[in-house]
């Protein structure tokens, strides 16, 4: 009994050094600029997307417009235009690819306000094509496996597009349910988090889906802003939560995202 009464007074005292402090937090302005895009090695059309960050969740980010933005190396200047006007996304004017060993600096300038950053390109690389597999059941297939999401040496992001909107039976149905996009990841680190990630939903498609599967080869620092873009979202509520930090980024002050510039190698393939 004695104990008990040691006990409480012990958890009275310690309750009773409780103190209500009232943090002055500080706002971010809406100023910021969130940059959402990725420069590659292919010969296109390169576009980026500019928006304000949002402060409740599920709010749609409202788009940066009117900046002047222009994509550079050490030979030409690529400049960038918004279309639509009024969306936030930037379109290069005339096509161009990035190349191996050139530096590529981005300059966005909008009102007062000048954000730069700096980014090179890893090399495309060969790779297996991913494996899917038929349930009997169903007779639809599903991505069973796309690449290992650990490696040391090459860190890397997989793009999936499905489209079976030709396939028989269903050209008649919304083409928007017919096509999927999935991303996968290898990185250089394997932590706990991702290990017990909450499950992800599985797409069936049927025979005759058309599938591109494209690796994207990312700089150390590139894969860094993944990884912790995934710790605060995908890889969030499991048995394992990690603590809520700051996503690094490659932006100048005033800018938040990531400038990326990607090698990209893409094989095709029709499902049997």
């Amino acid at each position: 009994m004695k104990r008990v009464f040691q006990f409480i007074f012990i958890l009275l005292t310690f309750s009773g050094c409780e103190k209500t402090t009232n943090w002055a937090l500080k706002s971010q302005t809406s100023k910021l600029i969130v940059v959402d895009g990725i420069v590659t090695g292919e010969t296109k059309i390169q576009s980026l997307t500019l928006s304000f960050p949002v402060s409740e969740l599920n709010t749609k980010p409202l788009p940066v417009t009117g900046a002047v933005l222009q994509i550079s190396d050490e030979d030409s200047v690529f400049r960038m235009t918004e279309q639509p006007a009024g969306s936030g996304i930037y379109y290069s004017t005339t096509p161009f690819s990035a190349r191996e060993g050139k530096n590529y600096s981005l300059l966005i300038f909008y009102g007062n306000q000048i954000i730069s950053a700096k980014s090179i390109m890893e090399p495309a690389l060969f790779f297996n094509f991913l494996i899917y597999s038929k349930n009997e059941d169903t007779g639809l297939y599903h991505i069973s496996w796309v690449a290992s999401s650990f490696s040391t040496s090459a860190p890397a992001m997989w793009e999936v597009l499905l489209d079976w909107s030709k396939v028989q039976g269903y050209q008649q149905t919304d083409s928007t349910k017919c096509k999927a996009r999935m991303l996968f990841y290898t990185l250089s680190t394997l932590d706990v988090s991702e290990i017990f990630a909450p499950s992800i939903e599985s797409v069936s498609f049927p025979s005759g889906t058309k599938i591109t599967e494209k690796r994207y080869s990312l700089t150390p620092e590139y894969a860094e802003f993944i990884r912790e873009v995934l710790l605060e979202t995908q890889w969030q509520g499991s048995l394992f939560n990690t603590t809520n930090a700051n996503v690094p980024t490659n932006l100048s002050s005033g800018g938040d995202g990531f400038f990326a510039v990607c090698g990209v190698s893409s094989i095709y393939q029709t499902v049997q």
